[in-house]
């Protein structure tokens, strides 16, 4: 909780710069799981509840949705732990600016940290409302779905934060988006079912965060989660969380620190 306490003026400080675009990421927030509903969920949807019956005996709405709660918990913990983090310690130079300040090296990574947590947040909510009036949930567990696709999130942040800080050029950034970033986006079973994959491949999906979160969230969605697997998720996505957090911990220390 101190910690918290100490690395709040960081946090403030990037609610303070949001402040300005927030209409602007609202909007985008609401047409990107309108598009992927609209255009896949009933577009593609409809062809598999034709021709296959849906996924596993579920409509492929109620199938695309959850794992889309995990999907944009992740292209938001993306968006604001990678490009942000790069112009915060080059082109804005926020991060020096804040160690100028009492805030040490990791207060400046806590308080940022906390932001993109409540920024996944939001955009979690919104999503789950959007999924919502589509009908894409049937049971009142896809409440739980939330804070499942929002630790999804968390688990992803750090780790991204960490990489970017120790990235010398905005060249790689982007090589990481285009060679890591989507294909983790893609082959996760957010829009088809992971065994559908060769094997080996089928196997490196199921060691991604992305898919835990996407099967403990549709599992929660679909009121038939089991303790066990979704202890096991969970517990995974902590994991991933903790481990990210010391990695960033390690990396902005180095950067930030002569």
């Amino acid at each position: 909780m101190q910690s918290v306490k100490s690395a709040w003026p960081a946090t403030e400080y990037w609610i303070l710069r949001n402040r300005r675009y927030w209409r602007t990421q609202l909007s985008a927030a609401l047409l990107t799981p309108l598009l992927y509903l609209a255009g896949i969920g009933l577009g593609v949807g409809s062809l598999v509840d034709d021709n296959a019956g849906g996924v596993h005996g579920v409509d492929y709405l109620g199938f695309l949705a959850p794992g889309l709660l995990a999907l944009a918990a992740l292209q938001q913990a993306f968006e604001e732990s990678a490009w942000p983090v790069i112009g915060a310690l080059r082109w804005w130079r926020s991060y020096p600016s804040q160690q100028v300040t009492t805030l040490s090296t990791v207060d400046v990574l806590t308080g940022h940290l906390i932001f993109v947590a409540l920024k996944v947040t939001g955009t979690v909510v919104v999503c789950a409302a959007v999924a919502a009036l589509f009908g894409a949930f049937d049971s009142a567990w896809a409440l739980a779905a939330v804070p499942a696709a929002v630790l999804c999130g968390i688990a992803h942040a750090p780790v991204v934060a960490g990489i970017s800080i120790s990235l010398r050029s905005e060249i790689q950034l982007a090589a990481f988006y285009r060679f890591v970033f989507m294909p983790i986006s893609l082959f996760s079973g957010v829009f088809f079912p992971v065994a559908q994959l060769p094997v080996g491949i089928e196997q490196v999906a199921y060691a991604t965060p992305l898919w835990h979160g996407v099967d403990l969230c549709r599992d929660l969605a679909l009121g038939e989660a089991a303790f066990a697997p979704s202890a096991g998720h969970v517990a995974y996505l902590a994991l991933w969380a903790v481990a990210g957090y010391a990695l960033a911990r390690r990396m902005y220390v180095r950067r930030l620190e002569p």
